[in-house]
């Protein structure tokens, strides 16, 4: 069962052309939900969720009773981490506010993914409104360790089978990080490639929406559904040689632990062995001025987006949420505006850096090191902060386990509207750490 459920790409082949019966899958599915999700708690809660799923799998086989025709996702179950407004369902954003308060439109990614044929498997967990406030969800690998956040119920839901393809957010390392403390694959587009519309904001300028999912195929499958001018031709996307990579040497790349920096140096070398070409380049000096520009950002259009509920509800948001709030009132439309310009000023070095170099991808740690004991922090999002700032498309993969077989990222970072290129380079680069 979990080989089916984990593998997005094969399944969609098999329940499309009728090869897996969707009600059989279903079935087998709830068991496994039945097995594990009261120990990982990766959804929101939800009566009767197989009953539902099982009268709306009936209306898609009404609607496409031959396997000709029928969509590319059809019968797949999603997750959606609860800052995306899915209709029929509440949004709570992780949070104790009213969700009539929360209550929009359902958001275009979820739209784009119905008209593919998914099903809705339900809400994934998400930290209180997609900052820091962790909620109840568990590492599956270990469950006394953090699945990482914001989107830790659709990072924990994937890499626990309990769904093939799920999708959250990251505005600093919220997709990259939880899909290297779970194993499994995680996808940040360029900025704003996948539609943030429908969407609960945290900070409307530096937000990304993507899939997770357990392999670059089935990342790129969702890609292809979720971005509207996805090049057809995905395959066709980098050219037919391996890709060189940059290593940014300098102080962001010493933020990443001793076990973290170890298996990125071992990975780099296996690679290189591999017949990659690997350079090392300096980057990131005023990485210490980078991050604080990224927090300033966050802090202010955090403030700005709860304006009309923080001073009705300030005793329902949770300490660390109060905080960035209460940060953000203070920080200047004219503050703002320098740092948010300090974007594209990013994203031009990185790529003329590129250029210059004659670098195709840059990669480094998805995370300073492996999943943290306890469920009180969902980790540290350093490694994952310069490339969210700059808008660039990043891909993490699992790339091996530390001495206590907790999962381990290697994160691939490509210029700035070469998503296809980077899935289809990133596709050659996981057999490569297989």
């Amino acid at each position: 069962m979990e080989g089916e459920t984990d593998a997005l790409a094969p399944l969609a082949e098999r329940l499309r052309r009728g090869d897996l019966d969707l009600f059989d899958y279903l079935d087998r599915l709830a068991e496994r939900f039945d097995a594990r999700e009261a120990e990982v708690r990766a959804w929101m809660p939800e009566d009767g969720r197989f009953e539902r799923l099982r009268c709306q799998a009936g209306e898609l086989l009404d609607r496409y009773p031959e396997p000709r025709g029928r969509p590319a996702l059809f019968g797949v179950p999603v997750g959606f981490k609860d800052i995306f407004h899915v209709d029929g369902f509440p949004t709570s954003g992780g949070s104790r506010l009213p969700p009539e308060e929360l209550a929009g439109p359902q958001a275009d990614a979820v739209t784009a993914l119905r008209a593919a044929g998914v099903l809705v498997l339900g809400k994934t967990v998400s930290t209180e409104f997609a900052y820091f406030a962790p909620g109840p969800t568990r590492n599956p690998r270990r469950l006394g360790h953090t699945p990482g956040g914001s989107s830790s119920g659709s990072a924990a839901a994937v890499a626990a089978g309990l769904c093939p393809l799920a999708l959250g957010t990251q505005t600093i390392g919220s997709i990259t990080r939880p899909a290297a403390f779970c194993g499994v694959t995680g996808f940040k587009p360029s900025y704003d490639r996948i539609s943030r519309a429908g969407v609960l904001p945290l900070s409307p300028s530096l937000d990304h929406v993507g899939p997770f999912t357990a392999g670059v195929a089935g990342a790129r499958l969702a890609a292809s559904v979720l971005i509207p001018d996805f090049a057809a031709a995905a395959n066709d996307a980098a050219p037919d040689r391996r890709p060189v990579l940059g290593v940014p040497e300098g102080p962001y790349l010493n933020c990443a632990g001793g076990i973290g920096l170890d298996h990125f140096r071992d990975v780099c070398a296996r690679l290189a062995e591999s017949g990659y070409e690997v350079r090392r380049v300096t980057a990131f000096a005023d990485f210490a001025e980078i991050g604080a520009r990224h927090s300033r950002i966050v802090a202010a259009e955090a403030a700005r987006v709860h304006r009309r509920w923080f001073d009705r509800y300030r005793h329902l948001y949770h300490a660390k949420t109060v905080e960035l709030v209460e940060r953000g009132r203070t920080i200047s439309d004219g503050a703002l505006s320098a740092a948010l310009a300090g974007r594209e000023a990013l994203r031009s070095r990185l790529t003329k850096k590129m250029d210059d170099q004659g670098l195709d991808l840059w990669i480094s740690p998805s995370a300073p090191g492996p999943a943290p004991a306890g469920l009180e922090s969902t980790g540290d999002p350093v490694m994952n902060l310069p490339w969210s700032h700059a808008g660039l498309p990043t891909l993490g993969l699992p790339s091996g386990t530390d001495p206590g077989g907790l999962p381990l990222g290697l994160q691939l970072a490509a210029r700035f509207g070469h998503d296809e290129a980077l899935l289809s380079w990133g596709e050659r680069l996981e057999s490569e750490l297989r």
